[in-house]
């Protein structure tokens, strides 16, 4: 991503003994060690947030800072901060109304329902509904129930424009001063009318500090645009550090709940490049576990790389 401001991050001083859990969300007033959601470049640091998963999808916690290793252009960093973050967010959720939705938009409906319990009040949203064109129907706000009603007259018809959607839904992201910024994209991935091209929008969101995740809803693909959603969802998705779920219709509100859970369980990883020139040239990062004996096999996500400072 481009440049962002950074906070100094302060070092856990707790211990925690390593264990797979997962966490709710601390309540609103709880005062907890933050820096942020995106990974953020300066002339000497860089962070990078990182969620690690089991194999059932649920959040790791109490992991330490040898439990990681970090890589800027394959050259191993060293780790001078760490810290595990939660903060309020601004969240976009992009939904899909168009005509391959069908009957899958009262499951939709309910998954945007769960991912509202997980939220704090300090949390905000807008909606970007999406068919022939995409419509910012709900700007930035901190009420749910104003995208649960919207949602309530949500009908399935037309066209896919999935992408001018993802593009639509950035730029308002743009206008929220929250450093915690996430999409939640509910589609079966079908793109056939949008006006950006799938180049396009990678670029922009390969430059945004936004987190992404998609719930695929897939099946009874009839075109190839249709067979292509889920690899196009889990491009654009994992590129930020986020991934894609494929759900039944009937598991959407569980995995929205879970992402709302991963959302506030995330590590963030700070180290100083041993050779950053501001030249602005795209960096990979790459990181590795190293967990304690006895957990079961873990999987890492995370932002794949930055663009140095100009």
């Amino acid at each position: 991503m481009r440049t962002s401001s950074v906070a100094i991050l302060g070092l856990f001083g707790a211990v925690f003994q390593a264990q797979v859990s997962i966490q709710p969300r601390p309540k609103p007033g709880a005062k907890q060690e933050s820096a942020g959601a995106t990974l953020r470049v300066d002339t000497t640091l860089i962070l990078v947030p990182v969620s690690v998963n089991d194999a059932l999808g649920r959040p790791v916690t109490g992991l330490e800072r040898e439990n990681f290793r970090i890589f800027d252009d394959k050259l191993e960093q060293a780790i001078t901060q760490f810290a595990m973050e939660d903060e309020p967010v601004a969240v976009g959720l992009v939904f899909d109304t168009s005509g391959s939705m069908g009957d899958k938009l009262g499951r939709s409906r309910m998954a945007a329902s769960e991912f509202f319990k997980t939220s704090n009040p300090e949390d905000e949203f807008c909606l970007v509904e999406f068919d022939n064109s995409p419509r910012l129907e709900v700007k930035l706000t901190h009420d749910t129930g104003l995208i649960e009603n919207q949602l309530t007259f949500s009908r399935s018809k037309g066209s896919t424009a999935l992408l001018d959607a993802i593009f639509l839904a950035l730029h308002e992201m743009k206008h929220s001063k929250m450093r915690k910024k996430a999409l939640i994209i509910i589609s079966d991935g079908g793109d056939n009318h949008s006006r950006y091209t799938e180049r396009e929008v990678k670029n922009v969101v390969a430059e945004s500090d936004v987190l992404i995740y998609s719930i695929g809803v897939f099946g009874g693909g009839r075109t190839p645009e249709e067979y292509d959603g889920p690899q196009l969802l889990s491009k654009i998705s994992e590129q930020t550090g986020g991934r894609l779920y494929e759900a039944a219709p009937v598991e959407l509100p569980d995995i929205a709940k879970k992402i709302g859970i991963d959302l506030s369980n995330r590590y963030v990883i700070g180290y100083s490049p041993k050779s950053l020139d501001r030249d602005g040239r795209y960096h990979t990062v790459q990181v590795k576990l190293a967990p304690p004996r006895g957990l079961p096999p873990l999987r890492a996500h995370w932002r794949t790389g930055y663009y140095a400072p100009q």
